[in-house]
């Protein structure tokens, strides 16, 4: 009994001492912290160790696209058959792709992660590899099973790339709610996609809300979603006042004649609301305060030194005045000195007003509006009709796509009407927004032979000769 009673504390106390070992391994390496040096390849799969992450896919180098040769090509090889049903099928494969600007292996300027469910460690390991890549300028998701969770944190990441301004999120269905976490009005991204995430009107609610107030991004990609009519007219309302999106794509939305015509009236001149007049008024009137702020400022700036303006002697120059002589033979002495000199003071005086006024110019008051900052929407240039404010309206879209679609002749009437009136003004009230260069309605209810639709194609010019974005490509792939 002595021994077995002897032996359980002996025993006890191993375990305590190994545990103790473990907890001090651990610690170690916990306070050993690994730093990235931008190499995907490598700092990836050392972090997922480090977490413990299992099954992680290898880091690949994307090829880069293939151009024809000029010259016949070879019969190919074994090995190059192989490698092209690879490339043609690495797709339904989970897997890690990083495209180079050139050979050096630091140069990395896109990731593509597809096929690969994003748990919460694996994008902690992101939020650390992928702010080191210096170049980094897009990021691809492809059916990774983001949940409405990790979302904000994709967000985060996406701030602390400091290039960073292509972002796909595409297969990965959420909440609708969830979406225009990525496009808030402190957003930097330039190119955002969520292609087939089963987004629908809510979704294009928040995300139309989120378009009146962003003004970096330049193409939106909503194809193969679910945003009907109602969702259209939602986007439509966030068309009003943004003027920097060129191009938005919706094929392959269930989109009728109700949610063309909303898009195209955004295209035309449209009235204000009660709301948006109420806000104009509001800029108007804060523009005219920062103005006259500015002049005061400058009229005050002339005034400092009036005295020296006026006279062809400074005050503090003058001979001290003595007590007892009367006030008549204080001025005898000034009226003599300007008799002897009539013409020299108002030389310098002309000039120093001038110079005064050129100063001014050139050092503007820092209340003074940046003329870089663009215009805001409601503050253009508008017109009363029938007792209403008509704005000439968006015309900085430059591409929509409408394919595959439910649009019949009735919204491609809208579209006309909206494009004519656009080309009636041949100089753009604003720069740089001439009007819409290409409508994409293939694959509709439109006859071919629609006399609208041949005045359509007449009105906008050869898209051959506009070049095509990255996902317009890719959605010509999918067969939209």
């Amino acid at each position: 009994m002595r021994r077995r009673g002897e032996r359980a504390p002996r025993e006890k106390a191993a375990v305590v001492e190994e545990e103790m070992k473990s907890a001090g391994r651990k610690a170690e390496q916990g306070t050993e912290e690994y730093q990235c040096i931008g190499l995907l390849e490598q700092d990836f799969p050392e972090l997922c160790a480090r977490a413990g992450i299992a099954g992680v896919p290898k880091v690949t180098l994307r090829p880069s696209p293939s151009f024809p040769a000029e010259e016949e090509p070879a019969e190919p090889t074994l090995l190059e058959i192989l490698a092209g049903i690879e490339r043609k099928y690495g797709s339904f494969q989970p897997r890690i792709q990083v495209e180079r600007e050139h050979e050096d292996p630091q140069s990395a300027r896109a990731v593509f992660l597809r096929g690969w469910k994003m748990e919460e460690d694996v994008l902690g390991v992101l939020s650390q590899c992928l702010p080191a890549l210096a170049g980094l300028q897009a990021v691809h998701l492809w059916q990774v099973g983001l949940t409405e969770r990790l979302l904000p944190a994709l967000a985060a990441l996406v701030t602390r790339c400091p290039r960073l301004r292509t972002l796909s999120l595409e297969g990965s269905p959420l909440p609708e709610l969830a979406f225009q976490t990525l496009m808030g009005s402190d957003s930097t991204l330039t190119h955002l996609s969520l292609r087939h995430n089963r987004a629908g009107a809510a979704a294009a609610r928040l995300i139309g809300h989120s378009l009146s107030t962003n003004r970096s991004l330049v193409s939106l990609g909503l194809s193969f979603n679910r945003i009907s009519d109602l969702g259209a007219g939602y986007i439509a309302q966030g068309l009003r006042l943004n003027r920097s999106l060129l191009s938005l794509s919706l094929a392959n939305n269930a989109i009728g004649d109700t949610g063309a015509i909303k898009l195209a009236e955004v295209l035309g001149p449209f009235a204000l609301t009660h709301a948006e007049v109420v806000e104009r008024r509001r800029l108007l009137l804060a523009e005219v305060l920062g103005q006259s702020r500015t002049t005061l400022k400058e009229t005050e700036g002339q005034s400092e030194h009036p005295s020296s303006l006026r006279g062809g002697v400074a005050p503090d120059k003058l001979p001290p005045a003595k007590h007892g002589k009367p006030p008549a033979k204080k001025k005898e002495p000034l009226r003599k000195e300007e008799a002897r000199q009539p013409k020299k003071p108002p030389e310098p005086r002309a000039a120093r007003g001038r110079d005064a006024k050129q100063s001014g110019q050139e050092k503007p008051s820092p209340e003074a509006p940046d003329p870089a900052e663009p215009l805001h929407p409601l503050l253009e240039e508008a017109r009363l009709h029938q007792g209403r404010v008509v704005l000439p309206g968006n015309r900085a879209l430059l591409n929509l796509n409408l394919t595959h679609n439910h649009v019949t002749e009735r919204g491609l009437g809208a579209f006309l009407a909206a494009l004519e009136e656009q080309q009636r003004e041949k100089k753009p009230k604003v720069p740089g927004q001439q009007g819409l260069l290409c409508l994409s309605l293939q694959k509709n209810r439109i006859p071919p032979t629609s006399p609208a639709f041949a005045r359509l194609q007449e009105l906008l010019p050869p898209q051959n000769a506009l070049p095509k974005a990255r996902g317009q490509e890719e959605e010509q792939e999918l067969g939209t």
